[in-house]
């Protein structure tokens, strides 16, 4: 099974309280069926198989920008099963 690491980030920035967009992204990262969840105020890590870290990236692309985000920076890494990886790209 290939793993996947996804980091994000919403903007716009608020230091005073956590805008609306930041808080719809961390609700969907912590409720999807991923490892390794990591939140904070100046990024976002979650680890997991393939399938549940993109089903929960556009979940998070769809609600985050619905709720007001402007700008969704995003960082996805294979962390294992890169054989696999490579298979699938043939």
């Amino acid at each position: 099974m290939v793993r996947l690491r996804v980091e994000f980030t919403t903007e716009p920035f608020d230091l005073d309280e956590a805008p609306a967009h930041a808080v719809v992204a961390r609700e969907v990262i912590q409720s999807a069926e991923l490892d390794a969840v990591d939140v904070g105020p100046f990024g976002n890590t979650a680890e997991g198989g393939s399938e549940e870290v993109l089903g929960a990236v556009g979940e998070l692309l769809r609600r985050s920008l619905a709720a007001g985000a402007t700008r969704v920076s995003l960082q996805v890494n294979v962390i294992g099963g890169a054989d696999e990886a490579g298979e699938a790209g043939k």
